[in-house]
C-alpha cells in the first residue's frame, strides 16, 4: 500500500489512467521484514524505477516519495529510515546555479540560517496578511 500511495496508486478510476500503462511508474515493496521485539511493526522496502521522477529535481523525488504517503489512513505509523539514490539518477543533479551567497545578498540577510516554508491558505490568514507572508 505504502508504495502504491507513493507513486501510482489512487482511490478512485482516472480518465488518464487508460493512456499509458502504468505498471511502468509504479513503486514495488520487494522486502518486508519484521521489526525485532515489535509486534504489528515492519521494515518494508520499496523500490521506485527512476522513471517516476523528473532528472535534477529532488523536489520531485521527495515529493513522489514522501509527500501524501506520511497522510495516508491506512497506516498508524509510518517512518522514512534509509534512502538510497542510484548514481545515473544522481549525475542529473547539476547543483544551484549560484551559491549561498548570492541568496544572502538578494535578500540581505547575513549570520543566521535562511528557512523557508509552504504558506497554505486554508491555514485562516486574511488575503492581506497572506500576500505578505508570500
Amino acid at each position: 500500500a505504502v508504495a502504491a500511495e507513493s507513486s501510482t496508486g489512487t482511490w478512485t478510476t482516472v480518465w488518464t489512467d487508460g493512456l499509458t500503462s502504468l505498471d511502468r511508474y509504479k513503486g514495488r515493496c520487494y522486502h518486508i521484514e519484521p521489526v525485532a521485539g515489535e509486534e504489528n511493526q515492519y521494515i518494508c522496502y520499496v523500490a521506485y524505477p527512476l522513471d517516476l521522477f523528473e532528472e535534477g529535481s529532488v523536489t520531485n523525488m521527495f515529493t513522489s516519495i514522501v509527500g501524501n504517503v506520511f497522510g495516508f489512513k491506512a497506516l498508524r505509523a509510518l517512518r522514512l529510515e534509509d534512502l538510497r539514490i542510484p548514481i545515473a539518477y544522481v549525475k542529473t543533479f547539476l547543483g544551484p546555479p549560484h551559491g549561498i551567497q548570492v541568496e544572502r545578498d538578494k535578500l540581505n540577510k547575513y549570520g543566521r540560517p535562511l528557512l523557508g516554508c509552504t504558506i497554505k491558505p486554508k491555514l485562516g490568514l486574511s488575503a492581506k496578511n497572506y500576500g505578505r507572508a508570500v
